[in-house]
């Protein structure tokens, strides 16, 4: 927090229970990545704020408010749920759009600051082979990415057309991005090669059992920045802090095999 009493924020949305009635499954592992994403951004100088369980207008409501609120240079929002290509769904089934959350952010408050949006939701219900696949000639991509602002980016769990893998011990996607930024250096990364280290993670790191056996997971970023941003980083006293080596992209150390279901 700096003089003015401002600072950056983390907002957190889960939906882990849905209501009577409404065809979707509970969540469990919802609850488990809130916990620790609260610690760990909570540890790096966030201010901090859980919503859980929220219908889609309720979510609609705290997003509209979220965009006119003060904050120092760096608005983080995670949404996790069940979902689809270009939403995500608020705990009555109510499908929220995306480009509609997105859209409150273009404004005048937040003209100048860093937007990070996390996305744990499938996108679809396709599954994910670990082969290529080319999505260029996907037009609805395209359309979302022009409803994101400038200084924006949006890091979605899975590609579009696929689903997102959730553990009760809580989301690859997620749970790697913590554990990311609890290892040493990674916090210092400029946010787009802190992405590309969680796709890389995330991409050859997981494998799903079970139900699901041999199943992968590839992140995906959208990205309107126009300059380089350090969000999680520690206050530096002097400027000659050495630069990660891109080599250690290649640290496969990390291996964990779940046994998951669609998120």
């Amino acid at each position: 927090m700096d003089d003015s009493g401002e600072c950056n924020r983390a907002v957190l949305v889960s939906v882990a229970q849905f209501v009577p009635g409404v065809s979707l499954g509970r969540r469990p592992g919802a609850d488990k990545d809130t916990k620790t994403l609260h610690r760990t951004l909570s540890k790096l100088g966030f201010k901090v704020d859980i919503h859980s369980d929220l219908s889609g207008d309720e979510i609609y409501q705290l997003f509209l408010k979220e965009s006119r609120r003060p904050v120092k240079d760096c608005f983080l929002a995670v949404l996790s749920s069940h979902g689809d290509e270009g939403c995500v769904f608020g705990a009555d089934g109510k499908p929220v759009q995306l480009c509609r959350l997105f859209s409150y952010f273009d404004n005048e408050n937040m003209e100048k600051k860093a937007k990070v949006f996390l996305v744990q939701a499938c996108r679809g219900g396709g599954l994910d082979d670990g082969v290529e696949v080319d999505s260029a000639g996907d037009s609805r991509d395209f359309s979302q990415h022009l409803s994101i602002p400038v200084d924006t980016a949006v890091m979605y769990a899975t590609p579009p057309g696929y689903g997102a893998f959730m553990h009760p011990l809580g989301s690859v996607f997620l749970q790697t991005f913590c554990t990311l930024l609890k290892e040493d250096g990674n916090r210092n990364l400029e946010l787009t090669r802190l992405m590309t280290r969680l796709s890389h993670r995330v991409a050859y790191s997981f494998q799903a059992k079970g139900k699901f056996a041999g199943k992968k997971e590839m992140p995906c970023l959208v990205t309107r920045l126009t300059r380089e941003v350090f969000p999680f980083a520690e206050p530096r006293k002097d400027s000659g802090a050495a630069e990660l080596s891109a080599t250690s992209l290649l640290d496969t150390q990390h291996v964990s095999t779940r046994t998951p279901s669609i998120s």
